[in-house]
């Protein structure tokens, strides 16, 4: 509150200081201060209006706050605004010209008014009236460029808090599908092959691990997302066997690229439910990851039937689209489709993060 009473008064100081240093070159300029008493009138009409614009313009300042104008209609904004402006004009004039009178201060373009006062104060309401409108029409574009700027701060704010909450959320969805799947997995294993089972937990617990340090980020090197994405296949392998074929094909250059955490590894989950897992012989998932063009390609191959839309797949794809949207807006792309008659493909464009 003080910084912006001070900031208030500075701009009342550079407004008023600044009139006052013009009207003293135009009068030198205008050879109206010859003599001593040409200054001590010149200097004296301009310390009153002066004096009275600075008392004014502050007390419209607070009748504008106290009718809480500003976050008005503009259309009442615009009537209230003249209405003000005019009625301060009248009482600067009526002052000025009072002051002025006592003072013997008028010049000779006034002095044939003295006996109709009424008309000399309308008369120089206009003049009060053209600054008090420049100066409300300052103060007013000031508050809306303020306004302006806070609302876009204030909606800024609020959409980045909105993606923190969707991605977090994402995140949250993520993980216990993953980790039901996982356990799923190992609950196949245990009466089968308990030694396997054993190993399939410490697989686990090294893809938790990893999932729970992803967490913190809201990028990853690609290179780090391929090892849990590795360790869950290794995982699946030993409940599919050889009814799981994995194959990778990485470009190594593609390693230190940023990718968001858990996306492959859900697109690769999402081969396996609905791919592999549901044909009896088993198949093939593909990991593929390669530059195309500006941008960073992952595809996903499986075997499988794309039934449907997309959307129906589930979760795997809608948290794909909704964490690409969130992240990159327009500038990342998604699509999965039947590339022929046994094999489905998903595939991510995402740009090029240059070092």
């Amino acid at each position: 509150m003080w910084f912006a009473n001070s900031r208030y008064w500075l701009f009342q100081a550079i407004g008023w200081g600044g009139f006052t240093l013009i009207s003293i070159f135009f009068a030198y300029s205008f050879d109206q201060l010859n003599t001593r008493a040409d200054v001590i009138q010149v200097m004296g009409r301009i310390g009153i209006f002066v004096a009275l614009g600075i008392i004014l313009t502050h007390l419209m300042r607070l009748v504008i706050i106290n009718l809480n104008l500003l976050q008005k209609k503009l259309e009442k904004q615009l009537f209230q605004f003249i209405l003000i402006t005019a009625i301060f004009s009248l009482v600067g004039s009526f002052f000025d010209m009072q002051l002025l009178i006592q003072s013997d201060w008028l010049n000779k373009r006034e002095k044939p008014f003295l006996d109709n006062k009424v008309l000399l104060v309308l008369s120089g309401a206009f003049s009060f009236f053209i600054y008090y409108f420049i100066w409300n029409a300052i103060y007013f574009m000031y508050h809306y460029i303020s306004k302006s700027r806070k609302q876009q701060l204030d909606t800024l704010q609020l959409e980045a808090l909105v993606k923190e909450l969707e991605l977090k959320t994402i995140k949250a969805h993520i993980n216990p599908h993953f980790i039901f799947n996982s356990l799923n997995s190992i609950r196949a294993l245990v009466d089968e092959n308990p030694q396997r089972a054993r190993k399939a937990i410490t697989e686990l617990s090294n893809i938790l691990r990893s999932s729970m340090q992803t967490e913190k980020v809201e990028m990853v090197a690609f290179e780090k997302e391929l090892f849990i994405v590795k360790d869950y296949l290794a995982l699946e392998n030993m409940r599919f066997e050889d009814r799981l074929k994995v194959e990778y094909e990485i470009d190594e250059d593609t390693l230190h690229q940023p990718v968001p955490p858990m996306m492959l590894q859900t697109l690769v989950e999402n081969a396996i439910k609905h791919g592999i897992s549901k044909q009896i012989n088993g198949g093939i998932v593909k990991v593929i990851s390669d530059f195309k063009g500006d941008y960073h390609e992952l595809v996903v191959q499986n075997t499988g039937q794309l039934n449907g839309s997309v959307n129906a797949e589930g979760f795997g794809i809608s948290s794909t689209n909704n964490r690409l949207n969130l992240l990159y807006g327009d500038k990342a792309r998604f699509d999965i489709k039947q590339i022929n008659g046994s094999l489905v493909e998903a595939r991510v464009l995402l740009p090029v993060t240059t070092h």
